[in-house]
């Protein structure tokens, strides 16, 4: 066996002990779930049973087949043009959120639906309130500025039982807001996730796509497709990561005896030492940074609490 063959078969140790997807994708298995996925697999370059990443149609089926598979979810779809998450790196943030759970419980992993999640910025996808259903059994409060993402997400949740009485679907109607409008002063929240938009513009989302997806096409004159989708508020806002971040760390102030954790990815290194100067000003009593990785991108998780 060749070096590189040996080298791809060690285990993606970046990501979570306990994520699922640390090894090569299992397609055998995986088409049985989805018997539709089979016509996208092909061998690649080094002779191995995988799928056109650039492909939109390959990646949604993928995506169906993996939350068939592992999460129990006989029907998923989304809309067209809208984003469609590496299921891998959406598992990686629920694990490190039920870990940061067990270090402040000083015990095992709590699982159940006592354990109540917000997600923000669920997106037509639903993913992680999926993920965390079916991993730990929390319940999920998920919200969303866009109504037609709440009208698919409400179908992904109509039509797969296990996903009933778990997760109750809130509409934002301030695209200006996070936490108002969605929380209740009185209600118990015990973590909130997020995936902010990453970019500062449209023109800029657009850019940093075709970017990268021409530092990974062999074939530079191949216009780059959107592989993963989504839609202008899922990708971008006004003053990118960084504003939208320094926002929620403030109103979350408002909320801070509803919350036991708030916490949120952040792409981009630079934005942490505006991120930490932010907690500084609303006092947070206790701020982690949690180092995340998936293959060659480098992420992390910021957590703070008031309690």
């Amino acid at each position: 066996m060749d070096s590189k063959k040996k080298q791809r078969k060690i285990e993606k140790l970046s990501l979570h002990p306990l994520n699922k997807h640390r090894k090569r994708y299992d397609f055998e298995l995986l088409t049985t779930a989805i018997p539709a996925l089979a016509s996208f697999v092909k061998p690649n370059k080094f002779g191995d049973e995988s799928i056109d990443f650039f492909d939109p149609k390959a990646v949604k089926m993928l995506n169906k087949a993996l939350l068939k598979q592992y999460y129990n979810i006989d029907f998923w779809d989304i809309p067209e043009n809208y984003l469609c998450p590496p299921i891998p790196g959406r598992a990686d943030y629920i694990h490190h959120v039920a870990t940061l759970l067990a270090e402040t419980y000083q015990s095992d992993i709590p699982k159940g639906k006592h354990i109540k999640c917000l997600d923000i910025g669920t997106g037509a996808n639903l993913v992680y309130p999926i993920i965390g259903t079916q991993e730990y059994d929390w319940s999920f409060a998920a919200s969303d500025i866009d109504p037609i993402a709440i009208e698919n997400a409400q179908q992904i949740i109509s039509k797969n039982p296990v996903l009933k009485d778990a997760i109750e679907l809130r509409h934002q109607e301030n695209s200006n807001q996070i936490f108002k409008g969605i929380l209740d002063a009185s209600e118990c929240i015990s973590v909130t996730i997020c995936n902010p938009p990453f970019h500062k513009s449209a023109k800029e989302a657009a850019a940093g796509t075709t970017r990268k997806l021409q530092n990974l096409k062999a074939d530079k004159t191949v216009k780059p497709e959107l592989n993963f989708g989504g839609q202008p508020n899922e990708l971008w806002c006004k003053g990118g990561e960084k504003k939208f971040i320094k926002n929620m760390i403030k109103e979350s102030k408002q909320f801070s005896k509803s919350c036991l954790w708030f916490t949120t990815l952040v792409s981009k290194e630079a934005n942490l030492p505006a991120m930490y100067d932010a907690l500084k000003l609303v006092n947070a009593t206790t701020v982690k940074t949690i180092p995340m990785g998936q293959g060659t991108k480098v992420s992390r998780m910021v957590a703070w609490s008031f309690l």
